[in-house]
């Protein structure tokens, strides 16, 4: 008797490691990326080796998202309260002995200096989906208060440091895992409602609640000053709301199909700051027009709306939650730093996906990115 050992190909064998991916979602990210490089290019040609850089990162992106989209979310979900813990113990050891950089406590030099806060963009909506897991079936409203207190105390410490961006970022993504667990109407409503007054009450008390010697203690001077100038850029036009105008100025100037690939004049004479990070998107209005927008907003919507339908065809609870949180990471980056760019929402720091240059944002987002193509093979696995 003989047999044959068949061996597989190493076609077959790589094939495996990527064999369940979500393609449309993958083409979404690929646009983007096109799309970051082409404006990299042109905004950060004589901004040293800004290009290359960028480029290496979306390479470290793929990298990473490659590797934990091969890790099931079962095992996913056993790491969770271990990291969650380990990233609350680091943002305590940043209140305490803290590097300090511009005004702001926000790292830790553990040999290596790192920012605790970015772990909790992808660690905290990783506790709470496993959080809920083990609640399946029989929720109670005492377990949703549990969690809010699971999410409250990460992003306290957050927004002690202080780092509003952040810390909108992952209470964004946290709030999406308490919403898509079931969380009642009756009370997402009266915040809704609270927060809308709020708004409407300081734009109307704007002169008064904006004064110089106004002190609003619940925020730092420097946020306060932050949404004052976003209701009034005019104030002070060469300092505080310098930003707001030139990137206004730059999106506006653009028109429908832009000045043209490298002909953005607000951007190369360098009246864009930050036109290679925070406010690219000004760069890339001004050179893409309104129909360059559209393109961009068109795959990022397609990119949350892959997400989202990953979420809701996952085999479990766990997974649901924690690729419905991951989207919301997605639609948060984006819609704050467009919104912060265009003048509607005040600034505070937040990279726009694929586009802007940034290697911790980067890692952040290939690890999101990972966490939906696994979430998308678990599927694929559980139906053969």
């Amino acid at each position: 008797m003989s047999s044959v050992i068949q061996k597989s190909t190493l076609r077959q064998r790589l094939w495996r490691h990527v064999d369940g991916f979500d393609g449309p979602l993958a083409f979404a990210v690929f646009m983007l990326a096109c799309a970051g490089l082409l404006i990299m290019y042109s905004s950060g040609f004589d901004h040293g080796t800004r290009f290359i850089d960028h480029s290496r990162n979306m390479l470290l992106a793929a990298v990473i998202m490659f590797v934990v989209a091969q890790i099931p979310p079962q095992k996913l979900m056993a790491w969770a309260v271990p990291i969650y813990t380990m990233g609350v113990i680091l943002l305590v050891a940043v209140a305490v002995f803290g590097i300090t950089k511009k005004g702001a406590r926000r790292w830790v030099n553990l040999g290596v200096v790192i920012q605790p806060s970015e772990i909790l963009k992808i660690a905290l909506p990783l506790m709470l989906a496993a959080w809920f897991q083990k609640r399946e079936g029989h929720l109670r409203p005492l377990d949703f208060v549990i969690a809010l207190l699971i999410m409250a105390v990460p992003v306290g410490l957050i927004m002690k440091q202080p780092d509003l961006g952040t810390a909108l970022l992952v209470l964004a993504a946290s709030l999406a895992v308490i919403f898509f667990a079931g969380l009642r109407w009756r009370w997402i409503v009266p915040p809704v409602l609270l927060a809308l007054v709020g708004m409407a009450v300081l734009v109307v008390m704007e002169p008064t609640l904006c004064a110089p010697d106004v002190d609003w203690r619940v925020l730092h001077e420097y946020q306060r000053q932050r949404v004052c100038t976003l209701l009034d850029p005019a104030r002070d036009p060469l300092g505080k709301g310098f930003h707001i105008i030139q990137g206004m100025i730059a999106i506006g100037s653009g028109g429908f199909w832009g000045k043209g690939f490298m002909q953005g004049t607000q951007t190369h004479l360098e009246f864009i700051p930050e036109r290679t990070t925070d406010f690219i998107f000004a760069a890339y209005g001004e050179e893409f027009g309104f129909a360059g927008g559209l393109f961009l907003i068109f795959w990022y919507f397609f990119l949350v709306y892959r997400g989202l339908m990953i979420a809701v065809d996952a085999p479990t609870l766990f997974s649901r939650l924690l690729a419905g949180s991951m989207t919301m990471i997605f639609f948060t980056y984006a819609f704050v730093n467009m919104g912060m760019v265009s003048g509607i929402l005040p600034v505070v720091g937040v990279p726009l996906p694929f586009i802007s240059y940034g290697g911790t944002a980067m890692v952040t987002l290939g690890l999101a990115l990972g966490i939906l193509m696994s979430i998308a093979r678990s599927k694929q696995l559980v139906q053969t």
